[in-house]
């Protein structure tokens, strides 16, 4: 599929882009699906009018498109501001409707912070956590999972992908066992969806939260699956947009740049995996050269195409970082700081400090160049050995 590339990423002087994992660049395609309904598309969605009703299509086609991607029904898509209120309605609101038969959530100990969060202000309420550990490649057990299971638990909560290193959760074999004890089952895919196929089918879940800013929309949008007859309380309260689910008026702009990216990433990703798997090895590559003692985090096989995190013995990251400013990648995980502490996934991993310390996540994309791969192995290299 053609793609034309940003020109902000070609702009004199702007650096090789390799932090995808953190935020994408919006895909001009998706720019120009957004672009008419800035003036066009301002009537309330929920107006019967005709401004109303050109919002309102505009609405329910990105709520279709969403669909479509995830393999479920137009109204199983609940629309949302990003991958944390996703994930926070899921939690909260699984945990509300289930309150009266158990108070017991059980994670893993690599969830992002938008998991781990609400699951401790849930703590604060009275529920509990029980945090599951993972293997050296960050995989988590699904028979600890099954172990960690009692009685009162209401709700388990795995990722698909790890946004720090890649590797890939076996979700659908822990869906199984949890259903099979009538356990609701959440999954936060925000780093997985557009860089591999996820068919909510597929993965068994009863929830599923999706970030519009790693698939190449705009921030600000995102959306949860919600399988017919879960039971969830709301979020936000208010009128009945949404179904009844999610209170306040759509934002028709985000949610067309959405629908237009889900669109594309599902005509898109079973060629761009393979695609980045390749540059991603090339780029392991040329840094393996440079960097003989090279340590690469995460299952080999069972991980995200796109994601490199490779730490550098004897060398921090943010001093690499510093040495390169010609390339712009992250120092672990982009959305919370890294800098104070070692890394919370590198740690549940059993990655001593100083190897930690020294780990930089280089994460491809849509637009990424073979040309620009090898220039930043080059420069990271020469950085390192300086």
């Amino acid at each position: 599929m053609s793609a034309t590339r940003p020109a902000v990423l070609d702009a004199p002087g702007a650096p090789i882009y390799l932090d995808c994992n953190g935020t994408t660049p919006v895909d001009p395609r998706v720019a120009d699906a957004m672009a008419p309904l800035m003036l066009e598309g301002f009537g309330n969605p929920s107006s019967g009018h005709v401004f109303g009703r050109r919002a309102r299509a505009a609405v329910d086609h990105a709520r279709a498109a969403v669909a479509a991607l995830l393999g479920c029904a137009p109204d199983e898509i609940l629309l949302t501001s990003g991958g944390s209120e996703s994930n926070n309605h899921a939690l909260k609101g699984a945990c509300w409707a289930a309150r009266d038969r158990g108070r017991h959530v059980v994670t893993t100990a690599v969830e992002h912070p938008a998991v781990l969060e609400p699951l401790r202000w849930l703590e604060r309420d009275g529920w509990e956590t029980t945090v599951v550990g993972v293997d050296a490649a960050g995989r988590v057990d699904p028979a600890a999972v099954a172990a960690a299971l009692r009685p009162d638990t209401v709700l388990v909560s795995v990722m698909l992908a790890n946004n720090e290193v890649g590797t890939l959760q076996p979700v659908a074999e822990i869906a199984g066992l949890a259903q099979a004890r009538g356990v609701l089952v959440h999954c936060d895919a925000a780093q997985a969806v557009g860089k591999i196929p996820v068919d909510v089918e597929d993965l068994g879940v009863d929830l599923l939260s999706v970030a519009g800013h790693k698939v190449y929309a705009p921030k600000g949008v995102g959306a949860l699956y919600v399988r017919r007859g879960t039971p969830l309380e709301n979020l936000v309260h208010g009128a009945g947009q949404e179904g009844g689910r999610r209170a306040g008026t759509e934002n028709v702009i985000l949610a067309a740049g959405l629908g237009r990216a889900a669109e594309l990433a599902r005509e898109d990703v079973a060629a761009e995996g393979p695609r980045l798997a390749a540059l991603r090895d090339r780029l392991a590559g040329v840094l393996r050269a440079a960097v003989p003692d090279l340590v690469v985090h995460g299952h080999p096989t069972q991980r995200l195409p796109n994601t490199l995190s490779a730490a550098f013995p004897g060398r921090l990251a943010a001093s690499l970082q510093a040495a390169c400013p010609g390339l712009a990648c992250s120092a672990g995980a982009a959305c919370h700081d890294v800098g104070a502490k070692p890394s919370a996934v590198l740690t549940a991993m059993g990655v001593a400090p100083e190897i930690a310390a020294g780990t930089l996540r280089l994460s491809l994309g849509r637009f990424t160049r073979a040309d620009e791969v090898e220039a930043a192995g080059r420069m990271l290299g020469e950085a390192s050995s300086r």
